[in-house]
């Protein structure tokens, strides 16, 4: 509950934070038994292999024990067998579904009650605040009695033909107020400070209550749940560290250290292969391109003196076989048909040609040509070779790249494991959108009752509205400071608490929450 302390007197100022801890301690206490109240509906909903799997498997090894014994003895005497232990089972959880059911609705009424005094109190404090803070409290002793005889029938009922061990010590009694003069004009500091500390008296007394109360009627913890998981678990550490003391140094063993030597080396195999070695050619890539230039360019040169030297050649004996001058930029294609020409012709005669003509000089040509094309293709096999050394070295990363990548991964989820509504990620934002489903449910269900004339019920559904609100505060509160949205959301959430706002009006601020605040968007939608 979010109190404005401005413009109140010292004394009811201190009234408002009393009736503030009265509510964060109802919270509390609804918070514990709708925890345990939602686990033994989950299990009321699940089927007779799952609800024997639970008495049996989920509740201890004492239960264990127990639930096999009666398991075999029904299937070998009375030929039962899962369905006489899946009836337990049921009888097991809906004693404590009815038990927490009945918790609820005490404690939600009880705060709807405190809720609809303080609203209808409110103005009047500021105007009359002697006779108003006089009337309020005797308000909030009538309640405490009330939440008294509510949980006290809870109590005789859990009581009678209860399954669960242990008993109640002694039934709930709170301490009354003392009377006050309501017509009384003057409101002494004592009798407020008396008051006050008989309230948190009360508050202490309904804790320690409820918490032995809920404590015989909880979930298991989670270490009973697993315990068939953790033991194995433990058998198996057990087992492991056995054959690990064997082949240790204790039992005069260097398997051990050998296999430490051999990881060693291996990892720092990969290290080398696959991290080191390609992150340095990367380097030499990038940063040594002004000597892998000038070797370039010298390559790139003896080409082109062996094409000068080509070029020459068929000039000269193409000038002499057809006895006229060419230009010196003639084309080397023309003079090589020149030159294949007359090679041609001296194919038929090559003896002779070979001895006296031209055929050895046009051989000799085509030589060169060859060696030319040759050198031509090497260079540009080596420039193809040099432009894809980074991508060769970035090829033999990639497995660290991989592997790095699966790291930070099972970091990231480690990370955003919180699937709390106040946590971060994907899950955790479902849950806060469905805290704001939740609460335009109740909203509706609070004014089915109102329409149906059963004010109790309605009392009991609008308690659970404010506690649903108080779970939505508690998780966008530091999501919507982050982004600036916290003025406004809490804005919002104030409203959908008062009683006397419509239903329309607060069905239309749920719909507004959710189309516009970021941290309860859909993930999708962000």
């Amino acid at each position: 509950m979010h109190l404005e302390y401005m413009r109140l007197t010292p004394d009811a100022a201190r009234v408002y934070e009393v009736l503030g801890d009265i509510s964060e301690h109802i919270f509390f206490n609804l918070h514990s038994v709708e925890k345990n109240l939602q686990f033994w509906q989950a299990r009321a909903e699940g089927s007779t292999s799952q609800k024997v799997y639970f008495m049996v498997f989920e509740r201890g090894p004492r239960a264990f024990l127990d639930g096999s014994g009666q398991l075999l003895h029904d299937y070998l005497f009375h030929g039962t067998g899962m369905q006489s232990l899946s009836s337990t089972a049921s009888a097991h959880i809906s004693e404590r579904i009815s038990v927490l059911t009945s918790l609820r609705y005490s404690l939600a009424t009880f705060l709807a009650q405190v809720y609809v005094e303080v609203d209808k109190f409110g103005e009047q404090i500021l105007k009359e605040p002697e006779k108003s803070l006089t009337s309020l409290l005797s308000t909030i002793n009538v309640l405490f009695l009330d939440l008294e005889t509510s949980i006290g029938h809870v109590s005789a009922i859990r009581q009678t033909g209860s399954s669960v061990d242990g008993s109640y010590s002694s039934p709930l009694l709170f301490e009354k107020l003392p009377g006050i003069n309501q017509q009384g004009s003057q409101w002494t500091d004592c009798a407020i400070r008396d008051t006050i500390n008989l309230i948190y008296l009360n508050l202490g007394k309904l804790d320690v209550y409820l918490s032995l109360l809920v404590a015989k009627h909880q979930k298991p913890r989670k270490m009973t749940q697993h315990w068939v998981r953790y033991t194995v678990g433990a058998v198996g550490i057990t087992v492991f560290s056995l054959w690990l003391l064997r082949h240790s140094r204790l039992a005069g063993s260097s398997d051990i250290d050998n296999w430490i030597l051999d990881a060693k080396e291996s990892v720092t195999a990969f290290m080398t292969d696959h991290v080191e070695q390609p992150l340095l050619a990367i380097r030499d890539e990038l940063f040594e391109t002004f000597r892998k230039r000038h070797r370039g360019v010298m390559e790139l040169e003896e080409v082109q003196l062996t094409s000068n030297s080509l070029h020459r050649m068929l000039l000269a004996f193409s000038e002499q076989t057809k006895g006229q001058k060419f230009p010196p930029n003639a084309s080397d294609q023309e003079m090589l048909e020149i030159v294949m020409g007359r090679y041609e012709k001296e194919l038929m005669h090559p003896i002779q040609n070979l001895l006296g003509g031209e055929l050895a000089r046009a051989m000799l040509i085509q030589i060169q040509k060859l060696k030319l094309d040759i050198e031509t293709a090497m260079l540009e096999l080596n420039q193809i070779l040099r432009a894809n050394e980074i991508n060769f070295a970035i090829l033999a990363a990639l497995p660290a790249f991989f592997l790095s990548l699966v790291v930070l991964m099972l970091l990231r989820a480690w990370v955003k494991q919180d699937t709390r509504a106040e946590g971060k990620g994907r899950i955790a934002r479902v849950q806060r959108r469905l805290l704001i489903v939740e609460v335009e449910k109740k909203i509706m269900q609070f004014q089915s009752r109102i329409d149906q004339g059963l004010e109790k019920d309605a009392q009991c559904m609008y308690g659970l509205v404010l506690y649903t609100l108080d779970r939505l505060y508690r998780a966008v509160e530091r999501h919507a400071k982050s982004t600036g949205e916290w003025q406004c959301l809490r804005q919002d959430i104030s409203d959908l608490g008062k009683p006397n706002l419509q239903t329309a009006h607060k069905l239309m601020v749920t719909s507004r929450m959710e189309r516009m605040y970021d941290c309860l968007l859909p993930s999708t939608r962000r």
